[in-house]
């Protein structure tokens, strides 16, 4: 059984940086734990990627708050999710949107052929996670796609709460809620 795990966007800036809040670094021994046992090979990252432009982009017209810039400290992974990330050698998918564009070269080079399993966990829960499972979820459409509740969160509990029922409506299996 072909089994992945998609770490999304647990990058500073969401932690406790630009769009940081409460309880977001919670998450991270979690996260890492679950990069571990899944191991090398099984296991892929998105990074949200902007750049100096982002205020003139739809999302930044929408969200004027500068974050996720490549290169910048807000950009890199957070804490020991990072260190886990690189000790699986993990590939990292940079976004420049809410969900992976499985069409784009870069992307599509270190996508898995097949997947049976997905399991996403990260950051913002009713934004990119949510985002991430359509995308795989259309991408691999026979896969079984999962989200650990307890592995993602949201600014907004409310939000965080309502995406959980959306997701479970998408027939995607929410795990730990």
């Amino acid at each position: 059984m072909e089994r992945y795990l998609f770490v999304i966007d647990y990058q500073n800036d969401f932690v406790d940086g630009a769009l940081g809040f409460p309880g977001a670094e919670t998450l991270d021994a979690a996260i890492a734990e679950k990069i571990l046992s899944y191991g090398k090979g099984h296991v892929l990252c998105t990074r949200d990627t902007h750049f100096d432009n982002y205020l003139d982009t739809r999302e930044g017209r929408n969200l004027p708050v500068v974050h996720c810039l490549k290169g910048s400290r807000g950009w890199q992974v957070y804490g020991r999710t990072a260190q886990a990330l690189a000790q699986v050698e993990a590939p990292a998918i940079d976004k420049v949107s809410f969900g992976m564009d499985p069409t784009d070269p870069d992307t599509a080079a270190v996508l898995p052929a097949r997947a049976d399993e997905i399991e996403l966990v990260g950051l913002v829960s009713n934004i990119c996670v949510v985002s991430n499972a359509v995308v795989l979820q259309s991408r691999y459409p026979n896969a079984n796609i999962m989200v650990d509740a307890s592995c993602t969160a949201s600014f907004d509990k409310g939000l965080h709460e309502k995406v959980l029922d959306v997701l479970e409506g998408l027939q995607v299996r929410v795990l730990n809620r």
